[in-house]
């Protein structure tokens, strides 16, 4: 008998909104904190009212499956300059936002039932697209425990299995703001070698480090490392869908059959305001980095926290409250400020919110934050 048509247990688990808490508003404004996006539009001269197909022809159609050959060119051009990474025109891949380059390397590298070892507190997607490959997700919780290179690599071995095939690294780290020192990179980097693993490196907020330096850990090991990037968090073009793969030739060619049998390419007109970020929205990036810091510094002053090393993000203790984390939210909710619950980003982080500081402008950011702080004392005492 064939087995009804009900989704794969696998899917059937994944969450299907992982930021949002879900339930009803109060009346009154309302303060997005639950969804990592910008408030700024982007530079003038990458906006899609400043495309024309009359300027670019194709425009509206397809671009070619790996990427339109003059992005991959600026693309190329970058990552050598700036991260520093060995790169030739067969190392990249343009895909449909990050989140569809990390799609393609899982997607690529792991069989059904393998083992994906992600840092945790992580990005709340990353724990569904393993899953939606049939891999296994394993958190090692990281960021809030590891204080030395030698403890990142005894906290990823304990996790090590003989179906362990990739390690997933985000710096800056998104919830966390952390940025990974480039020493604990170098170690994970050697560990991954001594276990015969590929590195996942998610660098989006690459952009965006306040305090410390920003590492590629493909520096240390560009044989074994798939390194996603985003246009999206660089360039205020969440909209767009723009991101890119970086790796070895031979992984990114079949990376490249899954990102065309699922999303084909990625957006034409996104490639173009791609291609011209990267030629002139460095001033752009310059003043949202700026307003992007005093943001998150003010707001974790707020909360009583440490200021962000990088990224666009808050990770909040709640603790244990009467009624739970899901009363906070709810609470947060009925002064229309919606937050993304910590269990989302991991297992043993339910007594946590996370919360981006990059998504309304300062006012309105400060107002949000006043709103939370409130609810955070209240639901201590």
């Amino acid at each position: 008998m064939p087995r009804p048509p009900d989704p794969d247990a696998a899917i059937a688990r994944v969450p299907e909104e992982p930021f949002s808490p879900g339930g009803a508003a109060g009346p009154g404004p309302r303060f997005p904190l639950n969804i990592g996006d910008t408030w700024l539009d982007p530079f003038v001269g990458g906006r899609m009212e400043d495309l024309r197909a009359a300027n670019h022809p194709g425009m509206n159609r397809y671009a070619p499956t790996q990427g339109i050959p003059e992005l991959i060119d600026a693309v190329v051009e970058k990552v050598r300059s700036r991260n520093a990474l060995p790169c030739e025109r067969t190392h990249v891949l343009i895909t449909a936002g990050a989140t569809g380059g990390l799609a393609c390397a899982i997607g690529m590298l792991a069989s059904p039932g393998e083992e994906v070892l992600i840092l945790t507190p992580c990005w709340p997607l990353i724990r569904g697209i393993a899953p939606t490959f049939r891999a296994r997700p394993v958190e090692v919780p990281f960021y809030d425990r590891v204080s030395s290179a030698e403890q990142a690599v005894a906290a990823v071995r304990e996790r090590i299995t003989a179906r362990s095939v990739a390690l997933y690294v985000s710096t800056p780290s998104n919830p966390t703001g952390r940025v990974v020192p480039g020493d604990w990179l170098e170690a994970l980097a050697q560990l991954a070698r001594d276990a015969d693993l590929w590195l996942l490196s998610d660098e989006v907020y690459e952009d965006y480090v306040y305090r410390g330096e920003h590492v590629s850990v493909g520096r240390f090991a560009p044989e074994r490392t798939l390194s996603v990037f985003s246009f999206s968090k660089a360039y205020g073009m969440a909209g767009n869908r723009t991101g890119y793969l970086v790796g070895p030739a031979s992984a990114v060619a079949q990376a490249r059959k899954v990102g065309t049998h699922t999303f084909y390419s990625a957006p034409t007109a996104g490639q173009l305001a791609a291609l011209a970020a990267l030629r002139s929205g460095d001033d752009w990036l310059a003043e949202a980095r700026s307003s992007y810091r005093a943001a998150g510094d003010a707001a974790a002053e707020a909360l009583g926290l440490p200021p962000p090393e990088g990224g666009t993000f808050l990770f909040v203790p709640v603790g244990d409250r009467p009624g739970g984390v899901e009363r906070l939210l709810s609470d947060c909710l009925e002064d229309g400020v919606a937050l993304a619950p910590g269990s989302a980003s991991g297992h043993d982080y339910r007594p946590w919110v996370r919360i981006c500081f990059a998504s309304m402008p300062p006012d309105r950011m400060a107002e949000a934050v006043r709103r939370l702080a409130r609810r955070r004392e209240t639901r201590s005492q």
